[in-house]
């Protein structure tokens, strides 16, 4: 298993899920009985990652008890707290001297799935060499809700569309992405102050991306009905899994 660090955002509002989020910041909401920031941390403890680095600034004395609290195991995790919030671009440039000489993985704590991080991490590591950046893509109901991707016939990521009317496509970014050092270099060249992911990085990339799609259910915990939505598909295969331990 190839070992990784990871940059973990965790720092947002979460202003659509409110009221719920008057009191609780969003990557602590539950699925399944457990906080979404701790299922992204078990999947990347499990997947190889060695340091986790968690970005905090909405409701942050919570979410640095609930890291201080947490069961200490072999990946360390280390919150990395933004007087004011710097953007997803923004938050990599400025802690890019943590993630330097090993591979990467930046993802948004505030989304719920079940796939398995290591499965990116070796697509990515099996990526076209010209590509500076894999992404991860999955299948969305909500096309015109996401960032859409065109790829050529090697996955290779040609047109972005962010949240337009009627894109052409179902395949969306999953704001999951894998790189090396070599792609913090490049975003180093920029003679623009890069905030944003989406809108300034990944249209200067475009390819050079690989996109790597998962079959896993992929939900953005934005709003009270994708929450809703969520519990219930991640309930049902709680208790799916609990039903076959006891007859097996």
């Amino acid at each position: 298993m190839h070992s990784f660090n990871a940059l973990v955002l965790a720092a947002g509002y979460g202003t659509r899920l409110r009221p719920l989020t008057l009191s609780i910041p969003k990557c602590l909401v539950q699925i399944n009985g457990k906080p979404l920031l701790e299922l992204w941390l078990n999947n990347l403890e499990q997947s190889g990652c060695e340091n986790a680095y968690v970005n905090t600034h909405y409701l942050r004395n919570d979410v640095a008890q609930f890291l201080k609290q947490r069961k200490r195991k072999r990946m360390l995790v280390q919150e990395i707290y933004e007087d004011e919030l710097l953007g997803t671009a923004g938050t990599l440039m400025k802690n890019q001297d943590l993630l330097k000489g090993s591979t990467c993985v930046m993802l948004h704590s505030d989304n719920a799935t079940d796939f398995n991080v290591s499965e990116l991490v070796k697509a990515h590591l099996a990526r076209p060499k010209h590509c500076e950046l894999t992404m991860l893509t999955f299948t969305t109901n909500n096309p015109e809700s996401c960032g859409i991707v065109e790829t050529d016939e090697n996955n290779i990521v040609h047109r972005f569309h962010e949240k337009e009317k009627d894109p052409p496509s179902d395949r969306a970014n999953g704001a999951v992405y894998v790189f090396e050092t070599s792609f913090i270099r490049q975003l180093n060249k920029s003679r623009d102050k890069i905030k944003d992911f989406s809108t300034q990085v990944i249209p200067k990339m475009l390819g050079k991306i690989y996109a790597w799609h998962t079959s896993s259910a992929f939900i953005d915990i934005g709003t009270p009905e994708r929450l809703e939505k969520a519990r219930k598909i991640w309930g049902l295969l709680y208790i799916r899994q609990r039903a076959i331990k006891y007859w097996f």
